[in-house]
């Protein structure tokens, strides 16, 4: 879920810009310094938006830079757990596929996609039914639901996010198209 947050951050402004200090500067310094860093607390920050209090420079001995206490605003992605989400198949894989929800992806195992056997066709990158030739590739949209979370603070990259779309109402977005017309067909032959 995407989320606006407050927060504060201490930040180094190196000496070359120290007669640029402002709230644009800072900004820019918070923004390389935390864009696409993952937070227990907050989730994955996706930007910096506003800097609302710069505090009282301080120099530390040693250090060449002058280090702010900033008070900013931000937009923040943390996936929650039982939360519906939808994404776009980045990669497919002889396990499963990878969705990309916000910035991070999710693990949809080939086991929580169908209920059907799904079998993976490296030669396309993509997973397929032989039962009712339904198939799941590389830019496709799905909603699913997150059903695990194991967050890594210090290589986001190595986050797991675990999702599932066996329920009603998840799976490819034209599966579900495809459900909806034979619902409201089958609803207008009665």
């Amino acid at each position: 879920m995407y989320k606006r947050a407050r927060l504060k951050d201490t930040i180094e402004v190196p000496p070359e810009y120290l007669g640029a200090v402002g709230p644009d500067l800072v900004k820019r310094l918070l923004q390389d310094k935390l864009e696409g860093r993952m937070d227990e607390d907050v989730g994955s920050i996706v930007t910096v938006t506003e800097v609302h209090d710069l505090g009282e420079g301080a120099v530390l001995p040693n250090r060449p830079g002058v280090y702010y206490e900033a008070e900013f605003d931000a937009v923040t992605f943390e996936p929650e757990m039982q939360e519906v989400v939808d994404g776009e198949v980045v990669e497919v894989v002889s396990f499963g596929a990878f969705v990309g929800i916000g910035p991070v992806d999710g693990l949809l195992h080939v086991s929580q996609i169908s209920d059907e056997y799904l079998a993976f066709d490296e030669e396309n990158q993509q997973l397929a039914s032989r039962e009712s030739n339904q198939v799941l590739g590389t830019g496709d949209s799905v909603r699913a639901r997150i059903v695990t979370k194991s967050i890594d603070e210090r290589n986001p990259r190595e986050s797991k996010i675990g999702l599932t779309a066996k329920q009603p109402g998840l799976g490819k977005h034209g599966w579900l198209q495809a459900d909806r017309e034979q619902a409201d067909a089958a609803s207008e032959g009665e």
